[in-house]
């Protein structure tokens, strides 16, 4: 039986790769308050077009005259828009275009896709972060820097929750039975 011929120059390609091993869900690293703040910053960035778009829409569906006409029935209608974007991404791959942009992967505890009943869990968990700052604006009647100022320290004050955790999850995520992990891309290899 004869030999298989090679290009001349070329070495025999391998049997069969080695498939390297998935990183375990114990041993990733949990993203930098910083980065998941950065993170946050670079979602809103995202969230404002996509809120635009849903509004865009409403109001013409609805043919909306004035802004305060049908104001509940819009901010329902962005709840409902924003929670399919969340929810719809993180079932899929784990990560928003934000969060895939800062390496943050969303995972469950085994380290695997989280189910939709997590994602929704999470997101509706997840507006603890803005509750008390809509509720203390809706009481004291702030408007505009102001009303910013209570937004953004109460962003502030519960990312500082994570570090009351001992593996730096906020508290949503540990309800959610969820955690954010850090996930670099493999190195690109040269072909």
């Amino acid at each position: 039986m004869a030999k298989p011929r090679r290009a001349p120059g070329r070495s025999p390609a391998p049997a069969s790769p080695t498939p390297s091993p998935a990183p375990s869900s114990h041993s990733a690293a949990t993203p930098t308050i910083k980065r998941r703040l950065a993170a946050l910053i670079y979602e809103s960035m995202l969230l404002f077009a996509i809120v635009f778009a849903a509004g865009f829409l409403f109001s013409t569906l609805t043919q909306q005259r004035h802004a305060l006409q049908y104001r509940h029935a819009l901010q329902a209608w962005l709840f409902f828009v924003l929670a399919i974007y969340f929810i719809w991404m993180w079932c899929k791959s784990g990560q928003t275009l934000a969060m895939k942009t800062w390496h943050i992967r969303l995972e469950n505890r085994a380290g695997g896709t989280i189910s939709l009943w997590q994602a929704l869990l999470r997101y509706l968990l997840a507006w603890i972060w803005v509750l008390p700052a809509l509720a203390l604006d809706a009481v004291l009647g702030l408007q505009g820097w102001a009303s910013l100022g209570v937004f953004s320290a109460g962003i502030v004050l519960y990312a500082a929750t994570a570090w009351l955790d001992p593996q730096r999850q906020f508290p949503h995520d540990r309800l959610a039975q969820t955690r954010l992990v850090l996930r670099r891309p493999p190195p690109k290899t040269k072909r």
